[in-house]
């Protein structure tokens, strides 16, 4: 035999196990992750099992993507999605569709002008005359991609993009042919644009309806809104990521903010739905079907900021159609997905009330007698943090700000902001938790083999007063005029409050990781599993290092906002906390498997799909919060397989 011969016989070897016997995919989908949210019924589970906590240790980096080798840059907290073996992605001004075994570039879509949503794309399969499309927003427009080609998408729209008129952040949700759509708009001036959600059809890109978010005369919740202050009024929006859809029924919940201005109400007063309420509609029409409302007149900035998962449960032998809703405040209402009624129950509970002038808060708030708050919500002078959790360095930092803010106030939940008049010594209150969260949009994932429900939570407070503003006063971060008589304030001056929580520096002079440390007494960050099968919280993990504490100090957990997913391997893969981790953990017990060092944290949701070589995958983008010494060069999409 030649060895012309020889080497043949050996590549042929190589080729035939590819070629010949591919490995087996899942079917209907099941080894892609095609939402946001990997389903519509925003579960976030994926079923592969190749990944399991028997070799989870074992994983490995695959490869990486960095939109910055390619002229690019990353969008911090984009999420992909994987249809039909191709990766879909944003990157700064961008969508890219790549090769999800190896990263290579299939094609890109670059924007004249603006930038892509940060969070990602959906997919549209087409129809019989259309192809299918990826569709997107960037500021005020919808636009629709070729999904094989990335070309602009004939006929939806001009060219491929509408003008929504009011744009968008988030991730646009498909149901059969209707692309919906939430709305940004401001947090700070009480008038302006409207918050509302829409629907377009995905094929033509026309209009299909408007759900108007602030209840108009003769709409269900218009009398919650006292005299005319409905009119003109923006806030009240859905700006998370992607609402949820029971696909068998038809209809979409959509979770709506608060309303403007955020942290002053006197000009609305009234329960003003549908701000910080679940609200179910017909997907195909946008007809009001049921609310709940979370909060009544929120003044603490507690959106609801992600949409509910949705997960059936048996409860006392029945079955029940059911979602799972978190937010800021850290509580988590579970529903009947079709009527809207509680599942475990919810209290009227009273709650402390405001001394601002002119403002009127609700005399009660719901609770849910199951679960119980997964966040910590209440504060006393012995929760501040001490030296032996932390160092005398930062705990002295705390005191002196507790100290220089005039002490704190804290009832507990629903907390109202206190009033400093001009002139006045310093009084604070502290807010726990602060409008940060507790659960912010990280949402929840969903497992529909055990009933789990998991969400990542943060413990951190925000400290402040309100305070009568000048006219015209203009808010610092937004650049908003003020239209409000009183408004937020803090130690550190008008405009956002701030933190309880103070900047520490590493030895070098430099920020450490996270940039601030927390001044209650750990944990600060918790990943959360809720039995919602009986309402119970089936287990706690404190998530997150400090690496700059001494041995036997370090395991504080960390802050941040993204969300988990769940696999049935048996896994719960989370990255979110500003330790820069990407971490697994049993998902039945909540121990740690697996950890790896990122550059720059994974404040994004991550996805796990299976490529055509049969290999599982789990991926996340490492972008945002920024560790020291991380250069944009290092943002990227990181991928892991086992070896």
């Amino acid at each position: 035999m030649s060895i012309r011969t020889i080497r043949l016989f050996i590549a042929s070897l190589t080729i035939l196990p590819v070629v010949l016997a591919p490995s087996p995919r899942l079917q209907d989908g099941a080894s892609d992750w095609p939402t946001y949210n990997h389903d519509l019924a925003g579960t976030r589970f994926s079923p592969l099992t190749q990944i399991n906590t028997q070799n989870v240790s074992r994983l490995t980096p695959a490869w990486t993507y960095r939109p910055a080798d390619n002229g690019g840059r990353a969008s911090a907290e984009s999420t992909p999605i994987v249809v039909g073996g191709v990766m879909y992605l944003t990157a700064g001004n961008r969508v890219v569709a790549l090769e999800p075994e190896t990263g290579k570039e299939i094609w890109r879509y670059d924007l004249k002008a603006g930038q892509a949503s940060q969070r990602g794309v959906a997919y549209w399969p087409g129809d019989d005359t259309r192809s299918p499309r990826i569709v997107f927003t960037s500021g005020t427009r919808l636009l629709a991609l070729d999904a094989a080609t990335g070309k602009a998408s004939d006929g939806f729209g001009d060219n491929g993009e509408i003008d929504m008129t009011v744009g968008y952040g988030g991730v646009p949700t498909i149901y059969k042919n209707v692309a919906m759509v939430g709305a940004a708009v401001g947090e700070y001036v009480p008038l302006g644009p409207p918050g509302d959600s829409r629907g377009f059809d995905a094929r033509t890109g026309t209009k299909l309806w408007d759900f108007h978010s602030v209840p108009r005369p003769n709409e269900t919740g218009h009398s919650t809104w006292e005299g005319d202050s409905w009119k003109d009024r923006s806030g009240v929006n859905v700006w998370g990521f992607q609402m949820t859809v029971d696909e068998s029924r038809g209809i979409v919940y959509m979770t709506f903010g608060a309303p403007t201005s955020t942290y002053y109400g006197g000009d609305r007063k009234g329960d003003n739905l549908f701000a910080n309420s679940v609200v179910a509609i017909d997907a195909e029409t946008g007809k009001y079907i049921w609310h709940f409302q979370t909060i009544h007149h929120d003044i603490w900035d507690y959106d609801l900021p992600t949409s509910p998962g949705l997960i059936d449960i048996v409860k006392d032998g029945q079955k029940i159609p059911a979602l799972a809703q978190t937010g800021k405040l850290g509580l988590m209402f579970i529903l009947d997905r079709v009527t809207g009624k509680p599942v475990f129950g919810v209290e009227e509970r009273p709650v402390p009330q405001t001394d601002v002038p002119g403002e009127q808060t609700s005399k009660t708030q719901p609770f849910p007698v199951k679960p119980p708050p997964l966040a910590k919500n209440t504060f006393k002078p012995e929760d501040i943090v001490t030296e032996n959790e932390t160092t005398p360095e930062h705990a002295k930092a705390c005191r002196e700000l507790m100290e220089r803010s005039g002490g704190f106030y804290n009832e507990g939940p629903y907390t109202p902001w206190l009033y400093r008049a001009e002139g006045a010594p310093p009084r604070s209150s502290i807010i726990f938790p602060g409008s940060t969260g507790g659960t912010n949009w990280g949402g929840t994932a969903s497992d529909p083999t055990s009933g789990y429900v998991y969400t990542f939570i943060q413990n951190i407070a925000f400290i402040g007063w309100m305070q009568k503003m000048p006219a015209g006063y203009a808010d610092p971060l937004t650049r908003e005029r003020s239209t409000v008589p009183f408004d937020r304030g803090s130690e550190s001056g008008p405009g956002p409050y701030q933190q309880f929580a103070v900047r520490v520096n590493g030895p070098d002079g430099r920020p450490v990781q996270g940039g601030t440390w927390p001044c209650q007494k750990p944990p600060w960050g918790q990943l959360v599993a809720v039995n919602a099968n009986t309402g119970e919280i089936a287990w706690r993990a404190t998530v997150g290092v400090t690496d700059e504490l001494p041995e036997g100090k370090r395991n504080t957990g960390r802050t941040g906002l993204a969300g988990p997913i769940v696999t049935a391997g048996g896994l719960v893969f989370l990255g979110a906390t500003n330790d820069s981790r990407f971490r697994a953990f049993d998902a039945r017990t909540g121990k740690e498997l697996w950890a790896t060092k990122l550059d720059y944290a994974a404040n994004a949701v991550p996805i796990s799909y299976q490529g055509r070589n049969g290999k599982q995958y789990v991926a996340v983008m490492s972008a945002g919060a920024a560790a020291a010494g991380a250069t944009p060069n290092s943002q990227s999409l990181r991928v892991f397989s086992l070896p």
